[in-house]
This record gives C-alpha cells, structure tokens and sequence, in this order.
C-alpha cells in the first residue's frame, strides 16, 4: 500500500502532502487517520469522501513549496505538474496513462524512462520503485530535488 511506503520511507521527515489528482481522497484518508500527516487532495472534481480535505483545482508545479511531499498516484492530465514539482519538492509518481507528451503513443515503460530523462536533465535525484499493490500501474519514480534542480 502507498501511504505504508510513505510512512516507511519519509517517517516523520514530511508532515505536509499533496494528495494530486486523488479523486475521493482515499489515499488521503489513510495518510491522515493512520499515520497522522497533513493531507490533502488536489482534484478538480468535487466528489471527495466526507472529511477529506480538498482543493477543487487544479494543481500546479508551484504549490508544491507548500508541501513537503506531493504524491500522483494515477494523476492522468497531472502527471507534467508533478513530475515538474519535483524540481522543488520530494515526489512520488506513478503515472498510469500516457499524459507526459500526448504527441506520441507512449507505454508505462517509455513514459516512465522520458520522465527518468527530464528528471536526469534538472539534476533531480531519482528511483524507480515496484509499489506493493495490486495493479499492473504499480511502477513509479521516487524523487527528490537537489541544489542544481531547485535554480
């Protein structure tokens, strides 16, 4: 599950998250109620489970200085936003559809190694990570800014 690899792997080191493109809020709930960080959706949709914070926007790479970590599981048409706020923040990616470069037919594979190049080209730290959940979009990038990426 993610929100357990983000416990696991961030601990306490983040408090703040960017919960993009997450629909009803799911993964946000379980960030919140069981390890107790700071969560919120970011979705342009208005159908988030009761309780689960939500901004009914559109996220943009720039929000993420707010945050300590900004997370896309899936984020479809957000997937360029997060990958670009990974020149700021920490970020997991786990892109699903081809919403990286829409001029090309791009699979998991492709995408995910054009997004390993941008990130290769703004100086971000960066991992591919098989997440432990069943889905066959399971694969993302585990990212992190460094000073060369933050100019």
């Amino acid at each position: 599950m993610l929100a357990e690899y983000i416990y696991n792997h961030y601990g306490k080191s983040v408090k703040y998250i960017a919960d993009v493109a997450g629909g009803q809020g799911m993964l946000t709930r379980i960030l919140r109620k069981k390890y107790n960080y700071q969560s919120e959706v970011f979705d342009i949709r208005e159908w988030t489970l009761v309780g689960v914070p939500h901004r009914q926007e559109k996220f943009e790479p720039q929000h993420a200085g707010y945050y300590d970590l900004v997370v896309g599981l899936h984020p479809d048409g957000a997937t360029r936003a997060v990958a670009e706020a990974a020149l700021i923040k920490p970020t997991i990616l786990i892109p699903c559809c081809n919403f990286w470069d829409q001029t090309k037919k791009l699979g998991r594979e492709a995408m995910l190694t054009e997004i390993s190049a941008f990130y290769d080209k703004a100086s971000v730290k960066h991992e591919r990570v098989v997440f432990d959940f069943d889905s066959s979009k399971n694969v993302g990038l585990v990212s992190a800014p460094t000073s060369a990426s933050r100019r």
